[in-house]
């Protein structure tokens, strides 16, 4: 399988060269000082229902799409728990109904449960979803892995990356999304029809400038350079979640 992250990377090499802001030597930067941590799930927000798991451990592999499990006329909302805090997300269930439901599938088999944010640039996104992350002698396989099918894209032209929280699933190009997603920390106009926008962050945003760094971009290549001494932070659980009344 391809890599992952290697059209993310294409996609922001322009826009990090016009960035005289940002070191020219990125292998210097050290890493931030990191934020307290969590190891347990907060609590589920008032005015919500968990749509319940169906399995009781993480299932990572499976031989094909999921069918639909969406219900018609149901809100769905994705609680991201990270050792860094809880990340609350609308899924836009009515514009990317294929997307959400393969999302939705994955989270309720515990799929994303101590998987990595293994790449996290600042002032860009922090990418995670890959289940090579769990086991630390894979890393030089780190953003190639997935759950065994991929599905087609499903990109809509009103869904614009114009603002911090976006979310919407990483891949290696055209229709081959798996379980791979990224978080936008700023507006990223330049991966406007690239990538399946399928939700946005609506509470927790605090807590993407918590998530540590693990890479920075170098001017001179377009390349990254991962900092040293970084340890990427991890999920603790994904839970979906129905708004009250819907």
């Amino acid at each position: 399988m391809a890599v992952l992250t290697l059209s993310l990377v294409a996609c922001k090499k322009d826009a990090v060269a016009a960035d005289t802001s940002k070191p020219a030597d990125a292998a210097a930067t050290p890493a931030k000082p990191a934020a307290a941590t969590v190891s347990t799930p907060g609590a589920i927000p008032a005015g919500f229902t968990l749509v319940p798991f169906v399995s009781a451990q993480p299932v990572h592999k499976f031989t094909s799409e999921p069918a639909r499990t969406l219900k018609d006329g149901v809100d769905y909302y994705a609680l991201i728990d990270t050792s860094k805090g809880q990340i609350l997300t609308d899924l836009y269930e009515g514009k990317t109904p294929v997307t959400v439901n393969n999302f939705v599938t994955l989270a309720r088999n515990h799929y994303y449960d101590g998987i990595l944010f293994h790449r996290v640039l600042d002032g860009f996104m922090g990418q995670t979803g890959d289940p090579n992350t769990l086991d630390a002698a894979k890393k030089e396989t780190w953003g190639q892995g997935g759950p065994g099918y991929s599905f087609p894209d499903e990109i809509r032209q009103s869904l614009k990356f114009d603002a911090p929280g976006e979310l919407a699933m990483a891949n290696s190009g055209p229709n081959t999304n798996g379980s791979q997603f990224f978080i936008t920390f700023a507006p990223a106009d330049f991966l406007d029809g690239k990538y399946n926008l399928f939700g946005k962050v609506v509470k927790g945003e605090d807590v993407l400038a918590k998530l540590t760094r693990t890479a920075n971009p170098d001017q001179s290549t377009g390349q990254e350079v991962p900092i040293e001494g970084a340890t990427p932070d991890k999920i603790l659980s994904v839970r979906i979640l129905s708004k009250n009344g819907s």
